[in-house]
């Protein structure tokens, strides 16, 4: 994947220049854009043989989804809950 827009700087500006925070943030939004279309996913397989609805919805893979939404501003994250999973280790994944 080839990630120019948003553009990388920026993405990380919103993430307070922490790498590992934005990857933290995009995969869990994107894990939830695949759970969302999961339905959608086995019905389009089901009828047409598609394995990857999502890209044929959206025209584009969940992760670029995600890194746009962080980059308009769309998705966002609150810094104490991002910590406290961090210390805790995040049970729910």
């Amino acid at each position: 994947m080839d990630i120019t827009t948003p553009d990388i700087d920026d993405l990380l500006a919103k993430t307070e220049e922490n790498p590992f925070l934005l990857c933290s943030i995009a995969s869990k939004r994107a894990a939830d854009i695949n759970n969302m279309l999961h339905g959608q996913r086995l019905r389009v397989a089901d009828a047409q043989g598609f394995e990857d609805v999502t890209t044929i919805i959206s025209g584009e893979d969940p992760i670029s989804i995600a890194m746009k939404e962080i980059g308009d501003g769309t998705l966002s994250y609150d810094k104490g809950d991002f910590d406290a999973e961090l210390a805790n280790g995040d049970q729910n994944d």
